[in-house]
């Protein structure tokens, strides 16, 4: 997987269209795209947007077209940026109830694994559809092991 920046109104779009209920998109945002190793398609993308400086928090959403866009220099990528480049304390990411994919390896399990800790919010995305708000803070991210080799070199 190859990820890139510098068109984050398209990969912005391209997330939306694939997120049920954001229809509206997504307004000052930045975006990181992952495409296949051959560039032929979009394999996922995450639209950085709410960031508030003064908490010092971002929030992330994404899409993707295949269940192995999250590779480990794709996460590097994707967790340095808030991170490292924003100065970000915490990141945040909310998900539906419903966002399952096959054998249970969706979106869900790998922010657990990740670090993130989870919290349900009844009808967060409408009067029939829970939420689960995901956080990770940057202590978090940096201790979670994924990363062992990144730090290393910083």
């Amino acid at each position: 997987m190859k990820p890139f920046w510098g068109y984050d109104k398209q990969v912005a779009a391209w997330v939306a269209a694939r997120i049920p209920g954001c229809e509206e998109g997504f307004n000052t945002c930045r975006a990181l795209g992952v495409a296949t190793d051959d560039l032929s398609a979009m394999a996922g993308g995450i639209v950085y947007h709410d960031w508030n400086p003064r908490a010092q928090i971002m929030e992330l959403s994404g899409a993707a077209a295949t269940q192995r866009w999250l590779t480990r220099p794709v996460l590097w990528q994707m967790f340095s940026y808030p991170f490292i480049g924003c100065g970000c304390q915490m990141v945040v990411m909310r998900v539906s109830e419903r966002n399952e994919t096959q054998y249970g390896r969706g979106i869900k399990r790998i922010l657990k694994a990740y670090g993130f800790n989870e919290t349900r919010i009844e009808r967060l995305f409408g009067r029939d559809e829970d939420g689960l708000v995901y956080t990770l803070t940057d202590d978090a991210w940096r201790n979670n092991g994924f990363h062992k080799k990144e730090f290393a070199e910083l």
